[in-house]
């Protein structure tokens, strides 16, 4: 049974915790004391507002499921204290000196950083720009005004850029493009629409190169009680850990 302490007790960690089969939660850790001791109650596991404690409790991964800023300020502590972790809040690998210093660190005490999929599809074989040649690579993100904090009454297009400038100018808006650089090994071209015909995120991935061409189109439903949160997201952080102790690896 692999171990998990749970970096922030929000919705996509209500998620995870509701799904526990073949990994347990034994930690919890948020920097609301209220929130961390009622989750810690609800679902077994151990309640920490201190961090320090919480790294010090024996669990066999660490999943980040917080905030950009909450990833910034623990993954290095993490690998530091001889820990896998698993980072949710991927912007926070935008930064490319801090995505380099971690990657050395975890090199270093043989740990891995784990980024699951996140809100799309297709992840593993994006990795292939890595070693072949890409002509084309876009990410075209539509979401409703609303979850933009902004009013429309037509389609209209923010931002048409790279991925690390639309970092800069949406930090709320960068996971799905950073992981997509990440696993190509080059910057994602970045489209950000709204539209308030739009219901849901959608993530639109136009893929092209030596290989072929690929389009994917995900429209994501948001996760339970938190309508800002994709709930593809949430699931693909609970297929991680149910698979991390499988002897069979899938597209990777």
């Amino acid at each position: 049974m692999i171990t998990v302490g749970l970096l922030g007790c929000g919705n996509i960690g209500r998620v995870i915790a509701a799904g526990q089969e073949n990994f347990k939660i034994t930690a919890v850790y948020d920097v609301v004391p209220a929130r961390v001791e009622a989750f810690g109650k609800e679902f077994d596991a151990k309640p920490f507002s201190d961090f320090t404690a919480f790294l010090a409790e024996p669990t066999d991964i660490i999943v980040e499921a917080a905030s950009v800023l909450a990833a910034t300020e623990h993954a290095q502590e993490v690998l530091e204290a001889g820990k896998d972790i698993v980072i949710m809040s991927v912007g926070a690998l935008a930064d490319i000196e801090y995505r380099s210093r971690l990657i050395e660190t975890a090199r270093q005490l043989k740990r891995k950083i784990h980024i699951p999929s996140g809100a799309i599809m297709g992840l593993d074989n994006i990795s292939i720009g890595q070693i072949s040649r890409i002509d084309k690579f876009v990410l075209r993100t539509t979401k409703n005004p609303a979850s933009l904090a902004r009013e429309a009454t037509e389609r209209t297009q923010l931002f048409s850029g790279k991925a690390h400038d639309c970092v800069r100018q949406y930090p709320k808006n960068t996971n799905v493009a950073e992981s997509l650089s990440i696993a190509c090994g080059r910057d994602v071209d970045v489209e950000l629409w709204m539209d308030p015909n739009e219901d849901r995120n959608m993530h639109e991935i136009f893929f092209e190169g030596e290989f072929g061409e690929a389009y994917i189109r995900v429209r994501n439903l948001p996760s339970p009680d938190n309508p800002a949160t994709s709930y593809l997201a949430a699931l693909s952080i609970l297929t991680l850990l149910k698979n991390l102790d499988n002897p069979l690896v899938i597209g990777a």
